[in-house]
Formats: structure tokens, sequence, C-alpha cells
């Protein structure tokens, strides 16, 4: 995949959306996969099998893409054994514990508001 160039549009915008530090934690927590992933590994630390497993609908390359994503984020670490056959283990770092009680509100949050609205897009 092609690097974006440091002086496009989306670059440029992107650098001052995330002045702001409500617009930095949705852009590290954003997107479609990474939730539910933050959300498996609150409970315990996985294998990748195992996160494949758990989404049968994502493809592999875009599950490698959201856990490296969310651990050059400093969110969850990697583990690799060193065994035959290899094993990696995904797990929350410190940082990415602390999410625990914001995402439980967000959901609680989510879900009154389901009951009260008709989303369209769903």
């Amino acid at each position: 995949m092609a690097d974006r160039k440091v002086n496009s549009t989306y670059s440029v915008n992107q650098k001052r959306i995330i002045d702001c530090d409500l617009t930095f934690a949705i852009h590290l927590i954003g997107g479609r996969w990474k939730l539910l992933i933050l959300d498996k590994l609150l409970q315990k630390k996985m294998r990748y099998s195992e996160l494949k497993n758990q989404f049968s609908y994502i493809t592999e390359r875009m599950l490698a893409l959201q856990l490296r994503a969310l651990e050059n984020d400093g969110l969850i670490s990697r583990t690799v054994y060193a065994e035959v056959p290899p094993r990696v283990e995904y797990q929350l770092t410190e940082t990415g514990m602390e999410l625990s009680p914001i995402l439980t509100e967000l959901s609680k949050w989510a879900k009154k508001i389901r009951k009260t609205k008709r989303m369209t897009w769903m």
C-alpha cells in the first residue's frame, strides 16, 4: 500500500483534526474493527487464530492491519514465543486497559440510544 503524500489534503486535514483531544482518541480507536478487537482483548489475551475465529467475516489482511495499528498506537502488545510452530499472543497494554470504563459507558449509552432511535443505515 502506498504512503500518502505529506502535503496531500488528507494528510494536512488529519494533522489539524487530531489536534483536538477527542478527535485524537477517536482516531486511535475508530474504524470498523478496532473497537471489536479491543472488546475481545478486554476479556483475555488472545492468539491471532482466536481473534480470527471471533471475527470470521474480517479478512486476514485487515485483521493484521488493525492489530498492527493498535500495537503502533500502544493500545495492545504482541508477544512472540520462540516455538515451533510460532505462537503469537495479543493483549491490552496498561494504556489499552484504561479504555475499559470508557468502552463500558459508551456501550451503555449506545444501548439506550438504540432503543429510542431507528437507525437508517442498519
